[in-house]
């Protein structure tokens, strides 16, 4: 995102603080803090009039973007915080870790004739990789990995966001492509407009059949037998625009067969000569899985990188999942 769009995005959320501020103070009998935060609010604006906003007041070097999209009105860079802001900020972050936690559905689920498991690794404390299974009353089950925009505490907000938002339209009763264009409108108009988030989600009936939509996220294998096959993106990530259309993949599962998941974390990891991981070896791994369950072929995958890797640290977050029918 250019500069002068990023500073426009955050002058507006200054703004919108500055009113709701305004109003709060108006009626409050307690105006102290709430001055106090006006102050620093208009100060933020000067800030951006003058040219120096974004900057640390110590070193003049920009403080880093994540933290500015979760607060406007930080003063200085990481490395210039004073010894309790740091440990004030470990405990958000500390926090915002057990909040993203627990968000995670439970593992090794088995619902509806389907059985799940999946693997999820935040590169740090938080992560911005999207994952959650949630079983439906008809004995359906919804699943959906993503991978949000961005790095870091930024990216974490806007993965618990997509993750209200999903579990919201998944309650209504709606159609899965109407959840998907529902939750891309939601995205787009309540976020910058450098953010986005791929998706791959899919609803599978007791029946065995799933209707997945790929949303520019990395393709889906599905594996039947030794013969696996990739579901191709068939719309754009979710948020580029506000008025996005997406469509649907129906397809027929049988006992065994199975649908594997994952974020660019397993497929762009290097080796110490700059292999890619890439997504043949996780098609290799899907033809030769025999008798594997979900959960075992999400432990090959994860087997299988770090024996690729060889001790060279990742570089990204890591979210695998399989979905297997078991009926």
């Amino acid at each position: 995102m250019a500069a002068t769009q990023f500073d426009s995005a955050l002058h507006e959320q200054l703004v919108s603080r500055r009113q709701r501020l305004e109003q709060a103070i108006a009626v409050s009998p307690d105006r102290a803090n709430l001055t106090h935060l006006l102050r620093e609010v208009d100060e933020a604006l000067a800030r951006m009039n003058d040219g120096s906003f974004g900057l640390c007041e110590v070193c003049r070097e920009p403080i880093e973007r994540d933290r500015l999209t979760a607060d406007p009105l930080a003063r200085l860079c990481l490395d210039h915080l004073t010894a309790p802001q740091q440990r004030l900020l470990e405990q958000d972050l500390e926090l915002a870790s057990r909040i993203q936690s627990a968000l995670l559905p439970r593992p090794r689920l088995v619902h509806g004739g389907w059985r799940a498991a999946f693997h999820y690794q935040p590169l740090g404390l938080v992560s911005g990789d999207y994952c959650d299974l949630i079983p439906a009353e008809d004995g359906s089950l919804y699943f959906m990995l993503g991978d949000v925009s961005g790095k870091g505490v930024a990216a974490s907000m806007l993965m618990a966001h997509l993750n209200a938002t999903m579990r919201v339209l998944t309650g209504l009763g709606l159609h899965l492509v109407e959840i998907v264009e529902r939750a891309s409108r939601l995205f787009c108009e309540s976020t910058l407009s450098s953010h986005f988030a791929t998706l791959a989600c899919g609803r599978a009936a007791k029946n065995g059949k799933i209707e997945i939509c790929n949303a520019g996220h990395l393709p889906p294998l599905l594996g039947k037998g030794s013969d696996v096959s990739a579901i191709n993106a068939t719309g754009l990530p979710l948020g580029l625009f506000c008025s996005e259309e997406f469509s649907i993949q129906t397809l027929q599962l049988r006992k065994n067969d199975l649908l594997i998941l994952c974020t660019d974390g397993l497929s762009e990891a290097e080796n110490s000569r700059g292999e890619e991981f890439g997504m043949q070896r996780l098609i290799e791994i899907l033809q030769s899985r025999r008798s594997q369950t979900a959960e075992e072929i999400v432990h090959s995958c994860v087997s299988r990188l770090s024996d690729f890797r060889s001790g060279i640290p990742a570089r990204d977050d890591l979210t695998i999942m399989a979905i297997e029918r078991t009926e």
